[in-house]
């Protein structure tokens, strides 16, 4: 007796759902990068326990510059003072403003 040949396979449509797969991940990714992308200023995790903002929430506040908000805006949604935040829209023009390179990529 021959000995048994395996069936043949066609990987087409195994192709095509990875394909398929790839495109939806790729979406989703997309979906959430643009959540990633919007800074929440009432975020725990923009200030260290002593009450100093870490690099995320100077980061939050340069975005928020970069949108047009004034001193006094970005004071009250990251919950600083106006004082800390004039520091820091300072500090965002001295970094070039809005054409500045992002702190986190």
């Amino acid at each position: 007796m021959p000995p048994k040949q395996p069936p043949q396979f066609d990987p087409k449509p195994v192709l095509d759902l990875i394909a398929n797969i790839e495109a939806d991940l790729q979406r989703l990714k997309g979906l959430v990068e643009q959540q990633v992308e919007k800074f929440d200023p009432a975020n725990p995790h923009n200030k260290t326990p002593d009450g100093k903002l870490t690099e995320e929430g100077a980061e939050c506040c340069y975005r928020m510059f970069d949108e047009g908000k004034s001193r006094y805006s970005v004071a009250q949604q990251m919950k600083i003072s106006f004082a800390a935040a004039t520091h820091r829209f300072n500090t965002w023009r001295k970094l070039g403003g809005a054409k500045r390179k992002t702190l986190l990529g």
